[in-house]
């Protein structure tokens, strides 16, 4: 039963203000998904900002064109600084993303922070080295990449 962590980094040319305006709507999430994902928020009458307790339901096809139920729950947020969402339904056993914003002196410093247990024990770890980790990295390069598109240096 192993237990994995993915780190990716990006620095922004915005401010805190603009960054978190952008990151704390759920709404948003759409936008930085690859399209092939075919994601879809579920929840209706979502608000426009989230908040610690938030419920989040959507469909997606996080591999192999797979369709798949997601729910995440907003489980701590900081203001203009934090968030974590944790899979409460959903393809993994353990999935723990913090979402770290830090102002520099020109621009944003955004970390993400993965903790993921696969599903299926030793199966899960085998589908981690050969398809899991790989595709983690291409969602969040495709997402550094919209990032960059929405928020271009000045």
């Amino acid at each position: 039963m192993a237990f994995y962590q993915f780190h990716k980094e990006q620095i922004i040319d915005a401010s805190i203000d603009e960054v978190w305006d952008f990151i704390s709507s759920p709404q948003n999430l759409k936008k930085i998904t690859p399209k092939e994902m075919d994601f879809e928020i579920l929840t209706p009458n979502l608000p426009d900002k989230i908040y610690e307790g938030m419920i989040i339901s959507y469909s997606v096809r996080p591999l192999l064109g797979i369709p798949t139920n997601w729910v995440t729950e907003i489980t701590h947020m900081k203001d203009k600084s934090y968030f974590v969402d944790e899979q409460r339904v959903g393809p993994y056993k353990l999935w723990h993303h913090q979402h770290i914003i830090t102002p520099l002196y020109a621009g944003v410093l955004m970390k993400d922070i993965v903790s993921y247990q696969p599903p299926f024990g030793w199966l899960g770890n085998i589908a981690n080295a050969l398809i899991i980790k790989h595709r983690l990295e291409e969602i969040f390069r495709y997402r550094g990449e919209v990032i960059k598109e929405i928020f271009p240096k000045k």
